[in-house]
Order: structure tokens, then sequence, then C-alpha cells
């Protein structure tokens, strides 16, 4: 056995690893994400082609569960939260949008006790859908119909601000002091509402654009200021509006509008159309293809 302290130990002459360095740190793999690339889930989801999508990626525009995405990035959609310039991309398979013009006399739910026509009745019935928000059973107008839950929720609750207009056909002609009161915020049995755009558009027809989901909100608005609805229909769901859809009649949305739609609903937005689109989502655009809780029955948002 080798004396340990013998100079002439053969093992004392070994020469350190020319390549190890005391500051070097460990290194560590790279996570292995499962699931489907990146750019393949997006480009599905309408974004673009898969280059326009490696773009997005390579620029930091992506994120996936709020992490900056690199390319090479794999996501589970039905876990993953995909963002891009900070809106939520809905990515699941299997996800539609509809847009419907209800008619009187239809309620707005999936299932009514009472056997009444509902609002899915008049849409295809697979894949499932559920409508997003309420329009009581005499409001006309625009509905959107979806599957896609996180969308539903930021379009429904009032602290995304999403603006829904309405053309009301009310008793009476308001003047002034009234149109000015559903501006500034009207006093109901819960409470003052948010201030709201209103406008005169002809004797006895007022143009109302609110963001909160209150009960037959805006019936009650008017009847407070002394000017009750006769009619009442919803011609815009934040950029969503279709002056030729038909009563009864329900259409696919368009990527662009499901796009918009997602802008619209991005925490931050103040404009009801979304931002501009960028460079990169008009080559976007150019390449591509052209239950939460419900609120009460009754309720107008």
């Amino acid at each position: 056995m080798p004396d340990l302290d013998d100079p002439d130990d053969p093992g004392d002459d070994l020469e350190p690893d020319d390549d190890f360095d005391e500051d070097d740190e460990p290194r560590v793999r790279p996570i292995e994400y499962e699931g489907e690339r990146l750019q393949k889930v997006m480009a599905r989801a309408g974004l673009g082609s898969r280059r326009v999508s490696e773009d997005l990626i390579a620029e930091g525009r992506v994120k996936v569960n709020g992490e900056v995405a690199e390319l090479g990035r794999r996501v589970d959609t039905a876990n993953d939260r995909v963002e891009v310039d900070g809106a939520l991309i809905g990515v699941a398979p299997g996800l539609v949008y509809y847009l419907l013009n209800k008619p009187t006399g239809v309620v707005t739910t999936a299932d009514d006790p009472q056997g009444r026509p509902t609002v899915v009745d008049l849409v295809p019935a697979e894949p499932r859908v559920f409508p997003v928000g309420r329009l009581d059973f005499d409001t006309e107008g625009l509905l959107l119909l979806t599957n896609d839950g996180e969308l539903t929720h930021r379009l429904t609750h009032p602290s995304f601000g999403v603006d829904k207009e309405y053309i009301a056909h009310v008793e009476g002609r308001p003047g002034r002091a009234a149109i000015r009161q559903l501006r500034e915020g009207v006093e109901l049995d819960d409470g003052i509402t948010a201030p709201a755009q209103a406008t005169q558009v002809a004797p006895g027809v007022v143009r109302l654009v609110i963001h909160e989901g209150r009960n037959r909100q805006v019936r009650r608005m008017c009847e407070a200021v002394g000017h009750p609805v006769q009619r009442l229909v919803r011609t815009r769901i934040g950029p969503l509006t279709d002056r030729k859809l038909k009563p009864r009649a329900w259409r696919e949305l368009t990527t662009e509008e499901v796009r918009a739609l997602e802008r619209a609903s991005s925490p931050g937005s103040t404009d009801p159309k979304g931002p501009a689109p960028s460079r990169a989502d008009r080559r976007a655009g150019a390449s591509s293809p052209a239950d939460e809780a419900s609120p009460p029955d009754g309720a107008d948002r």
C-alpha cells in the first residue's frame, strides 16, 4: 500500500482537470415540456402560419403560464395558459364561437324548466356551447355563445370592462337632465350604476353603452330616469357588431373577431376593439385561412 505522505507516490503527480473551474456553475438540464409545439398550437388557433408564430415567440411576445416562451416550447393545450401581447388566447382544441341575433320570446339559458325555447336551440347542438351573459326574455340583439370558459369569464366580469351597446326605445322623450343622469350614474336598489355613455339618437330612442352586468340593468336605468323601455336591442359586444345578421340567425366568428375579443378583454385594455394590431399581427392575419356560473335569469349583460 503506498504511503500517502510519500512524495514519490504516483498519486501526487496527478494533474487537476484542465477544464475544471471552481467558478463554473453546475449545468442544469432545460425543462422538457410535454405536449404540442407552441408554434403549431398558435397556428391552429388562427394566429398565423407557423413561421409567423415563430416570429412572435422569438420577439418575446408570447407567454406560457406567465413566463416568456422560447422557440421549441411545448404546451398542454388543456391546462397551459398562452398569452400573446398580454391577451389570453384560447388554444384548447374544439373551441367554437357563435354570434346569434336573439329574438324576443327566447330564453338565454341552456335549458328551461318551463319548456320555453332557448338560445341554445338556435345553434348547433355539438359541440355544446353556453351563452356569454344574458339577454332577458323580451330583449333582442347580439349574443355570443361559446365553449371557451376563460373568455366567457373575462367578457362577463365587470373588472375587465368590456362594453355592451344597447338601443332603447323608451316612453316619452328624455331631456338633457335624464341623459346626464344616465351618463353620471343612476341610483338603483342595488347601488348607483357606473357612468355610461348615453345619447338620444332620435326622439324616444336612446343609445346606451355599459360595462356592468346587473340584472335588467338598462331597463331599470331608463325607468329610474322616468322613461321605461318599450323595446331593447343589444347592438354591440366589445368589438362585435353585425347589422346584417337577421333575428334568429347565427354565424361563427372569424379568427380576427376572436382575436379582437381576446384583446378587448385583456387586463388594461381601454379600447372596446382592443389594441391596434401590430405588423406581425397583420402578417398573421394575411397568412391565416380566411360554466362558469351564469348570472340570474333576465340579466342584460
